[in-house]
């Protein structure tokens, strides 16, 4: 269904009825310091940290909740169950408050404490599985989807809106997110770098801005041990990119290439970010500006390339800004006057998602 629950909105608003009105109206800004590169080609970081509650997941929450009213699949007075690692559920803990919602997210481990105290403060119940439900189901990412669809199926009046398989996911992207990036770019634009986890962002993008920009090269950036992009999974910490299967709602077609992103480069770069550009930004941006760096290298100069920011900072400061959690899990940082040759040292553009 491609009809907007609600409008695009093409200029900024200044008084809004409400915090759903604020999403979208973000900056996007020019890097200048953090590489060379960055002298001779136009890199844009777009800042969905800006939105409200700090995520670009919060133009998923707004959509897929004000569509799941306009159809009856979410009631008044009614559950809203989800199985996130952050962000999503964070946005959807905003949207329960705002409508009166109940709201049950279902997390693991890796959910840092102070998304959960997020979670909490929205007024969220959390739900965290056990290792008996991942050992059953085999990965963290299936124990939690398959705990959700248990709550959707036994609590009453609930919706799960399953962002990992809802075919509707990517259409928030294609209202706001990719209208925001047309009408700041209206002269062209050369390349978009777009972080993957469920699919929705990249699907979305991609689904309104290649027919406006028939060359643009869409850059999907997984990380290390996902299967997103690659073939052989493994472990991983971070959160905001990746996932142990391939998503249904991503577009292998649209994306002209990919970056495997190791941590260490992506933890670096967001260390890098603070310290040479004063913007403060999580981790799955670190991972899409180290590939922008890597790709405006092999892009001509003066090519305008727009790198996606999902969310703030302070969502890590216990992880990759915490020096005691990067020696714990082994992750040694690089000088960051050294990063721009360790990005294209270490990194080559995958092509092959099917065999690489």
């Amino acid at each position: 269904m491609e009809a907007s629950p609600t409008p695009p909105r093409s200029q900024r608003k200044t008084l809004c009825s409400d915090w759903t009105e604020a999403v979208g109206q973000v900056p996007i800004v020019k890097l200048n310091r953090l590489a060379s590169v960055f002298q001779t080609h136009q890199c844009y970081l777009k800042l969905e940290s800006c939105n409200p509650g700090g995520s670009i997941k919060e133009k998923n929450a707004v959509w897929l909740v004000q569509e799941a009213e306009r159809t009856g699949a979410l009631k008044p007075g009614g559950t809203i169950v989800e199985s996130s690692s952050g962000n999503f559920g964070v946005a959807l803990a905003m949207m329960g408050a705002l409508r009166g919602y109940r709201v049950m997210i279902v997390v693991d481990a890796k959910a840092t404490p102070t998304a959960k105290k997020m979670l909490r403060a929205h007024g969220a119940e959390l739900v965290e599985i056990t290792p008996e439900l991942i050992e059953k189901h085999g990965t963290r990412h299936k124990a939690r989807i398959a705990t959700a669809t248990e709550l959707s199926q036994t609590v009453e009046g609930a919706w799960y809106p399953c962002q990992h398989h809802n075919p509707l996911n990517p259409n928030a992207h294609s209202a706001f997110t990719a209208q925001e990036i047309a009408a700041a770019f209206p002269h062209g634009l050369d390349a978009l770098v777009v972080g993957v986890s469920t699919g929705g962002q990249l699907s979305g993008l991609a689904r309104h801005l290649l027919p406006l920009y028939p060359n643009l090269k869409i850059v999907a950036v997984d990380v290390e041990g996902s299967v997103v992009l690659a073939s052989q999974s493994g472990n991983y910490q971070m959160t905001g990119l990746g996932l142990s299967f391939r998503p249904p709602n991503l577009d292998y077609h649209s994306i002209d290439s990919g970056y495997v992103m190791p941590e260490r480069l992506a933890y670096t770069t967001c260390h890098a970010i603070a310290r040479k550009e004063g913007l403060f930004m999580g981790a799955s941006t670190g991972a899409v500006v180290a590939a922008g760096i890597h790709l405006a290298h092999q892009m001509p100069k003066g090519s305008k390339i727009c790198m996606m920011g999902p969310d703030r900072g302070d969502r890590y400061l216990e992880t990759l800004y915490d020096q005691n959690w990067l020696d714990s899990h082994g992750f040694q940082l690089t000088d960051l006057d050294e990063l721009e040759a360790d990005i294209l040292n270490s990194l080559t553009p995958v092509r092959d998602f099917q065999t690489s």
